[in-house]
């Protein structure tokens, strides 16, 4: 018999949780969490907040708030904190892990069709519409960022600078989050007006009635900072990733292509402050440019496909790795398909894992922390670069997009209007992304197929 999906009355106490009903719940989060992190939070908020009140409006955002100041996708940090608030340990690795599993596997399948029959007609006119409508969703990330990380002109001064160092010195993404990291650090001595910019992801609503883990329900002993707590995790976290890694030198050599993958997106993970958008850059450089683990439009290919599917956008690197296993053999020609599942799972592996650690360890002591202009002043500055480094990506995007034989060849002015018509969508008509994707792809299958009979 399916659970009882009816909200509960406002003022009575919904029933004590079981793990059970906890795990069908992240279950099918994981196949509904589509929209990037704002509709996968506001999913969440809908869900737990008004309709099962498990957990109360204060203390969902106070989870939120933990979670935005920290690297990694806030909403399947998001996720994870709350199913360890609620059941504990497991309660996490079970939220945070179905919220990833089902895109993992969604895409290792979108993965193997589009490199078996990506020249196929339908195959091929779906990403050709789809492509520029990707172009357009990460110039409008970078405007849906910058609206609230730009509150002055300094915030400005961060983000042109970034814009500027990665687009004409091509400095690394790493490099520009610890500059800016540093700036608001020392900035906020000085200028503590001009990093503190408050704000938040929603206001507080009163009236929904009384929830599991309310306003006034005590921390967990679980959820209490502890020393010996906070050392088992890091330990156990170290010990899971030197293991993966060990396996990998072992068999594969340090030199080998899944030992590099799991090397490179290790350091993706610390450093994805900002998003999954932020981030692609960093990737960009080392999966395209120093690996040549696939191309360019093959990247952007990705991020289409990123867009398509549930989960964190950042599942991403999923693709490169499926795409990069396939294409460098890495279990032989004779195992295509499984050394490039391989790798997809190992980058799934080594770019989740901190999530994981950052939340079980560092919760108790984050929320200590909370709120401390010395804590959140680097998030501020670090935000406001990451808008330079999105507008960057939305014109290497454009630039392959348009002239897709370089400056030299041909100006695509079919996708232009396709991207052009995706940006008043989103900017003007606020479109969903799967309805904008949607149609972007319709438009593409019936360019294809008209073309040849258009000459």
């Amino acid at each position: 018999m399916p659970p009882d999906t009816t909200p509960i009355p406002a003022q009575a106490s919904p029933s004590p949780l079981s793990f059970r009903e906890a795990f069908c719940f992240w279950l099918k989060l994981g196949f509904i969490s589509f929209g990037g992190p704002a509709g996968q939070i506001a999913i969440m908020h809908a869900e737990l907040v008004e309709r099962r009140r498990w957990i109360s409006e204060k203390r969902f955002l106070h989870a939120l708030n933990y979670c935005m100041l920290l690297p990694g996708p806030e909403a399947q940090q998001l996720a994870t904190y709350i199913g360890w608030l609620m059941h504990r340990t497991w309660g996490g690795i079970v939220a945070g892990g179905l919220f990833v599993l089902p895109s993992l596997f969604i895409l290792v399948g979108l993965s193997w069709v589009y490199l078996r029959f990506g020249d196929v007609p339908v195959v091929a006119g779906i990403f050709y519409g789809i492509k520029p409508a990707v172009t357009a969703l990460v110039l409008h990330a970078a405007h849906r960022i910058g609206t609230r990380a730009l509150k002055n002109g300094w915030m400005w001064g961060i983000a042109g600078l970034s814009f500027v160092a990665i687009f004409a010195f091509d400095t690394p993404f790493p490099a520009i989050v610890l500059a800016a990291g540093l700036i608001g650090y020392l900035g906020a001595r000085r200028w503590p007006a001009v990093f503190a910019l408050g704000g938040g992801h929603a206001s507080a609503h009163a009236g929904y009635g009384p929830a599991l883990i309310d306003d006034d329900t005590p921390t967990p002993d679980h959820a209490r900072f502890s020393r010996r707590h906070l050392a088992k995790v890091l330990a156990t976290g170290l010990a899971l990733w030197l293991a993966a890694m060990g396996l990998l030198v072992a068999t594969q050599g340090w030199e080998g292509t899944l030992t590099q993958m799991g090397w490179f997106f290790t350091k993706a993970a610390l450093v994805t402050f900002g998003g999954a958008y932020a981030v692609l850059p960093y990737v960009y450089q080392g999966a395209v440019e120093q690996y040549q683990w696939l191309s360019g439009p093959q990247m952007i290919d990705g991020l289409a496909l990123g867009e398509t599917t549930p989960g964190p956008l950042i599942m991403v690197v999923a693709f490169v790795g499926f795409v990069g296993g396939w294409l460098q053999q890495v279990w032989g020609p004779d195992a295509l398909f499984a050394g490039a599942a391989a790798a997809a799972a190992v980058v799934t592996f080594v770019t989740f894992l901190p999530s994981f650690i950052f939340i079980l360890a560092g919760g108790p002591a984050v929320e200590a922390t909370h709120g401390k202009l010395g804590f959140t002043a680097p998030l501020s500055a670090i935000t406001a670069a990451v808008v330079g480094v999105i507008l960057n990506l939305a014109l290497f995007f454009a630039y392959h997009l348009l002239w897709p034989q370089g400056f030299a060849g041909r100006f695509d002015a079919i996708s232009a209007v396709i991207a052009v018509a995706a940006g008043v969508a989103l900017f003007r008509y606020k479109v969903g992304v799967l309805t904008l994707l949607g149609g972007c792809a319709l438009v593409g299958l019936t360019v294809t197929f008209l073309r040849p009979v258009l000459g």
